[in-house]
């Protein structure tokens, strides 16, 4: 085989894991998270504290593997609390369940639009890729995850 043609083939092949590179980080970018259990530990004048279990479902073909988590709890555009996440890893086109602990700084209990905010860094490979989610529980959700009423 002469040097142009294996030099056709690298760049070929350069060019196809950059395609697959991208096309997976794109995957992986549309994490999927959503609740499936909140504990209230202890409540205050303060605020109060929870465990958290939250389930991230991963759509790539990669092993994310993921360090602690920080997340925010955002109440009609307002932070009303904040919290942390286990380090998890997901399996290809598998999803994880991660527990964790929040505190909320406020007792506002007629609390609107709720949503749950944080980057995850997922170290894949050679190199890491940092991966912003958000999630926006129901009404009902919202009232037994922040409220606990």
């Amino acid at each position: 085989m002469n040097s142009s043609k294996k030099g056709g083939l690298i760049v070929l092949f350069i060019l196809g894991m950059s395609i697959f590179g991208y096309s997976q980080y794109a995957s992986a970018s549309q994490i999927g998270v959503s609740i499936t259990q909140s504990e209230l530990l202890n409540e205050d004048e303060k605020g109060a504290n929870y465990n958290i279990e939250l389930q991230f479902e991963n759509p790539s073909l990669l092993i994310l593997t993921s360090g602690t988590t920080e997340f925010f709890v955002i109440a009609d555009d307002q932070m009303v609390g904040k919290g942390q996440l286990e380090p998890f890893t997901i399996q290809p086109l598998d999803s994880s369940y991660v527990k964790g602990t929040f505190h909320t700084y406020s007792n506002d209990r007629e609390s609107k639009s709720v949503k749950i905010t944080g980057v995850t860094k997922y170290d894949i490979f050679f190199t890491s890729i940092e991966i912003p989610f958000v999630y926006y529980p129901t009404e009902e959700q919202a009232r037994e995850f922040i409220h606990q009423e």
